[in-house]
């Protein structure tokens, strides 16, 4: 049996249920970074195989006929990290990179809501990055970056002595806020050594699976 937690490869495609799906697999598109759900598309073993070989999304348009990629026309492509299979191999889970929106409306995802728990703070180090670029003179992410590293550790290190206190002395609502602004910080202080939260969670992805 095939490990699912490999994305799949060229030399998988037979495995998959085509002929169950009437040659079309349903496929979720979801944001490697944030775990958001950005859009539901279609893939046939064509469009899975382009989208392996070229490392965009690619999906077969029902209303046209055809393969297309997203972004072909607006330029919003999908940057694929992995596909996977689900237990039946009759739907796909496409990890990727979105560049813009994906949703034709222009927003990030094609479905309602926001991103909840651990997965916003991908969206986090977004907002931090660009405020990094070309944020407001008056952004206090901006000023600190501009400090420099020592100072945003400074930041860290009174964060967390707060988050500490904070915990014997406030109720679960404090404790909230402070820890709250302890990972704001600790996404700027990511932002300045020019890695980010991706990097953290595959440190503790290795760890558990040792």
């Amino acid at each position: 049996m095939r490990d699912r937690r490999s994305p799949l490869t060229a030399a998988d495609l037979d495995g998959l249920a085509w002929a169950k799906m009437d040659g079309l697999l349903p496929a979720v598109v979801q944001d490697a970074a944030s775990g958001r759900v950005l859009m539901l598309g279609y893939m046939t073993r064509e469009a899975l195989a382009a989208t392996l070989e070229t490392g965009f999304a690619t999906f077969f348009s029902r209303s046209k006929g055809r393969l297309w990629q997203k972004g072909e026309t607006s330029g919003n492509r999908l940057t694929v990290v992995g596909v996977h299979e689900d237990c039946d191999a009759d739907a796909l889970l496409v990890l990727a990179e979105p560049s813009g929106p994906t949703c034709h409306e222009g927003t990030p995802s094609c479905f309602g809501g926001e991103p909840i728990g651990p997965g916003w703070l991908a969206e986090l180090a977004a907002v931090v990055a660009d405020r990094a670029k070309a944020g407001p003179d008056t952004s206090y992410t901006r000023w600190l970056l501009k400090e420099g590293v020592e100072r945003i550790a400074q930041k860290v290190g009174e964060e967390g002595v707060e988050v500490a206190l904070a915990a014997v002395t406030r109720d679960e609502t404090g404790v909230a806020e402070e820890i709250a602004d302890l990972l704001f910080h600790l996404t700027v202080l990511l932002q300045a050594r020019g890695t980010d939260w991706t990097a953290v969670t595959d440190v503790l992805r290795r760890r558990h699976r040792n």
